[in-house]
């Protein structure tokens, strides 16, 4: 069951906020076929915050349920945005009831400010359910869909010092044959992510794939390390 006062309430404010100018240049950049209200991306997270604020979930069911339903029935992408947002909810926290609602958005989004939008929800319940995200992760990094694979590849951005290492470099391995633009930056961008806690460990998993590792990957990994 999903909370339709939430729902109307956030669509109502967005549809307040509406800018159409920057409505149309954005649809532009995204090359969406799913229109744009204009709204900017801090301002979607305030009308959501303020939205669950007054009309809040009373349970889990209640909150997964309006997730699906304001993802499904979005006519205009700040309502995606605000879906994602909503995952944020502590009632979420540490569920692994979550992971086929993050999976749904991740395969239906198949665009990038949509599908980075999951992984550091999917990061922080790797850290309360790690045996069984890691397994769920592993798969993921040989999907045939490309987005699952880049949100594996993601998925432990910003944990730093509680990174799995050995999982980072199997996501990581299983992909770098592949030759997909947003692969090749997601790697990149993992690499270059973790670089900033454990630059050695970074130095050292491009020099092992010193030949695997595309030019995209390894100038982004490397990106902010010192040359030797």
């Amino acid at each position: 069951m999903a909370n339709q006062d939430l729902i109307a309430g956030i669509r109502s404010r967005l549809n307040a906020a509406a800018d159409p100018v920057r409505a149309a240049g954005s649809q532009a950049y995204m090359k969406s076929d799913m229109p744009s209200l204009g709204v900017r991306v801090p301002e979607v997270r305030r009308i959501t915050s303020g939205a669950a604020a007054q009309w809040p979930c009373g349970s889990f069911e209640e909150l997964r349920g309006t997730v699906l339903d304001l993802w499904r029935s979005a006519s205009f992408r700040e309502e995606r945005y605000a879906a994602i947002d909503l995952t944020g909810s502590r009632l979420a926290r540490g569920r692994l009831e979550m992971l086929p609602v993050y999976e749904e958005i991740i395969r239906t989004g198949a665009w990038w400010d949509l599908v980075d939008g999951v992984p550091h929800r999917i990061c922080a319940l790797l850290q309360a359910r790690r045996p069984e995200v890691e397994r769920l992760l592993r798969i993921w990094s040989k999907d045939p869909d490309m987005w699952i694979r880049r949100a594996a590849i993601t998925a432990q951005l910003g944990a730093k010092g509680t990174t799995d290492t050995a999982l980072l470099a199997s996501v990581l391995e299983a992909n770098l044959a592949d030759r997909e633009f947003f692969i090749r930056k997601a790697i990149g961008w993992a690499l270059r992510e973790y670089a900033k806690t454990d630059p050695e460990w970074v130095r050292q998993f491009a020099a092992r794939h010193e030949n695997g590792l595309s030019p995209l990957s390894r100038r982004e990994a490397l990106r902010n390390l010192p040359v030797r």
